[in-house]
């Protein structure tokens, strides 16, 4: 059984993107308008030019503000209140996936590569806020993102959290082989399957998954934040 794998699991770390609401909500196709208009803008080049970096910095570096403050020197802050700054009416709250993060065991943490403070509205517009003991940023990292091992470093020195008794769960693949050489359980969540020795699980459907880790022994302990 499924559960089985996750009976040792006391930390449960959820990717937010495309991990905790589908992709069809598209809320990346906003925030990639803004990037690329940010692009233009701040480095004076035409649209063609600004989308060849952004995709660029994002294979390279991680992600394309990673690239930015290494190659460019830019200000964090000021791109990622810029680029955040979209429309959550794609977004549907979702009482069943509500339901499965809160009967989970033990404490449960989002950690995304966006903001803390974007990553909060999305919970709200979910209808997942007060689900979570933490929230964290890439802000909480130094803006090291992930897929790279200071970023969890950083973030797991922060919280506290044990890797060999977590689990994580994320959209994007590479984000999952530092987790899995750290001792956590990994899910790949996403429309199709990328096979991989650091993938342990996939699964198409958030929900349907946590569903089937429902025997698993409720802790005591309850949402700080």
């Amino acid at each position: 059984m499924v559960a089985d794998r996750f009976s040792h699991v006391t930390d449960w770390v959820f990717d937010l993107d495309n991990t905790l609401y589908p992709p069809s909500a598209r809320l990346f196709d906003q925030i990639e308008v803004r990037m690329t208009d940010w692009v233009m803008r701040t480095l004076g080049v035409d649209r063609a030019e600004a989308d060849r970096l952004r995709a660029k910095y994002w294979k390279s570096h991680g992600t394309t503000l990673a690239g930015l403050i290494e190659v460019h020197g830019i200000d964090p802050d000021g791109y990622m209140h810029e680029v955040h700054d979209i429309s959550f009416d794609p977004l549907d709250p979702d009482p069943v996936l509500a339901g499965h993060i809160g009967a989970l065991p033990g404490r449960r943490i989002v950690y995304t590569n966006g903001s803390e403070s974007y990553a909060r509205k999305v919970l709200t517009a979910r209808g997942l806020d007060g689900l979570f003991d933490a929230v964290y940023g890439v802000e909480h990292a130094g803006y090291q993102p992930k897929p790279r091992r200071a970023a969890f470093d950083a973030v797991f020195a922060i919280d506290g959290l044990d890797p060999t008794t977590s689990a994580m769960f994320e959209d994007d693949p590479r984000n999952l082989a530092v987790p899995h050489t750290l001792g956590m359980r990994t899910v790949h969540v996403a429309p199709e399957p990328h096979v991989a020795d650091h993938i342990h699980h996939h699964t198409d459907d958030l929900s349907a998954f946590l569903s089937q880790l429902g025997g698993l022994a409720r802790a005591d302990k309850a949402p700080t934040s």
